[in-house]
């Protein structure tokens, strides 16, 4: 295993990278933070820690995480700001400043306060200098510390989409397509991997940050793109370079990949994805990368909806792991062990919460993940739980259900794999159309006035 970290660490070095464009959750901002990036203040000229940093990296936007500019776009000016001649394709946009002389420049992600763009002072051949308060970046460097950074390789078909994919996902800092796990005798080029002679799979490295999302959210938002039934398949492409796959570079990664993967393949009867160590990665052709972003119109088995709820990804499924089946059994009573585990059905009108209408969230019974809240419920002439959405879209599964000679969707809960219940569409009552049937036995309420008390503080906006 060490062995592999420092080949995985090694190929940090070696690479270029893409970075996440999507929607992110924004950061807690100090006072001074808040006055240069929500009130468009200014900081004093020479005193920001990036106007003379000349490190390797991607300077990010302090409010939300979005990359803004690489560090090979800055320049001295000795304006007293730091100051770029380019940004990263669609991570800035410019407004008129109030001034009526100046174009004031923001993230176009979030609309935070960066300064503004100046043209015809010919410092660069480009000809444009983008003067940034240092107080509205933060610096990520080429060389990621293993200590605040995780990194794995996943194969989901072809990488153009998956790399999309993980470039939304709220802390991911960087996604790169490449080839992985192939003949070691090989440096593997695209045309050579799609003569599916090679080993290598069709891959994308994804790197995020520890201290916002978890390795167990990005391999659940893996898992629910791709279909983990087939072999050497996913939408229209064929081939032994488009097997699904997810490839660890140490241990502790190794532990996590294993429990999910196990939840995982409990869902299907068929399980094809596959789990090994990461032996080798080679980045592909730079046209390759961001190539969705370059080629808007391209072919992706991935859609943009897909792409969008991950995106959204708010509730982080490493706080509510699974226990042991052992622990199952003693936490649930008998009905909701008939309910939750073996997927059964309460009866109804004659179940806990079938016309509760409290204010709160609803939990899973078994890990304690949000999945519901109160001013998503509403009545139902159905006799079960009736919701219109999840509180995160993110924390349910859903599975095709032709039993009892029906054709139903199953709804699971992500991180416990809970049997929850059905959704159906066209539902007069729900007023988006959309009503999630769900047991009261797969259920814990937590009430409005206990909620910061049992650790879902986070969520009381999802009660506003």
């Amino acid at each position: 295993m060490k062995t592999l970290l420092t080949i995985f660490l090694l190929l940090f070095l070696m690479s270029t990278y893409s970075f996440s464009q999507e929607k992110l959750p924004y950061n807690s901002l100090s006072k001074q933070e808040s006055r240069v990036i929500e009130e468009k203040g200014t900081e004093a000229p020479f005193t920001g820690k990036y106007t003379d940093h000349s490190g390797k990296g991607t300077y990010l936007c302090k409010k939300c995480g979005a990359a803004l500019y690489n560090s090979s776009s800055k320049f001295k000016s000795d304006c007293g700001w730091p100051s770029f001649d380019d940004e990263i394709k669609g991570a800035v946009d410019r407004f008129p400043d109030p001034d009526g002389m100046r174009t004031e420049i923001v993230c176009a992600n979030c609309g935070a306060h960066l300064g503004h763009v100046f043209t015809g002072e010919r410092l660069t051949s480009k000809n444009i200098r983008h003067c940034v308060n240092s107080i509205s970046l933060e610096f990520v460097p080429s060389e990621l510390d293993p200590g605040r950074y995780g990194s794995a390789v996943f194969a989901g078909g072809c990488f153009w989409g998956l790399e999309k994919l993980m470039q939304a996902i709220p802390g991911v800092v960087r996604a790169t397509s490449g080839y992985a796990n192939g003949d070691p005798k090989i440096k593997p080029t695209y045309n050579e991997v799609c003569s599916g002679k090679t080993g290598y799979r069709e891959t994308v490295r994804v790197e995020y940050s520890k201290e916002k999302i978890s390795l167990d959210a990005i391999l659940f938002a893996f898992f629910g793109a791709i279909d983990p039934t087939v072999r050497n398949k996913q939408g229209n492409d064929v081939g032994s370079q488009y097997q699904t796959g997810v490839y660890y570079a140490d241990e502790e990664s190794a532990k996590t990949v294993d429990h999910i993967t196990n939840i995982e393949k409990s869902r299907y009867k068929n399980f094809a994805v596959e789990i090994k160590a990461l032996e080798l990665f080679y980045d592909a052709e730079e046209y390759h990368q961001d190539y969705l972003d370059k080629n808007p119109g391209g072919y992706c088995h991935i859609t943009p909806a897909e792409i969008n709820q991950v995106a959204k990804i708010t509730i982080d499924p490493a706080k509510y792991r699974r226990p042991s089946n052992d622990e199952i059994v003693k936490k649930l009573s008998k009905e909701q062990y008939r309910v939750a585990v073996e997927s059964g059905t309460e009866p109804s009108f004659k179940n806990e919460f079938w016309n509760h209408m409290e204010k709160g969230i609803y939990v899973d019974i078994i890990t304690g993940e949000p999945l519901f809240s109160s001013k998503d419920k509403f009545e139902s002439s159905c006799g079960w739980p009736a919701f219109s959405k999840a509180i995160d879209p993110n924390t349910v599964i859903y599975i095709k259900d032709n039993t009892f000679g029906m054709r139903r969707i199953e709804v699971r809960s992500r991180a416990g794999n809970s049997h929850l219940g059905h959704v159906f569409y066209g539902d007069p009552d729900s007023p988006n159309g959309t009503r999630f049937c769900i047991n009261s036995a797969s259920l814990r309420f937590i009430p409005f006035i206990a909620i910061e008390k049992e650790g879902y503080g986070y969520l009381l906006n999802q009660l506003k």
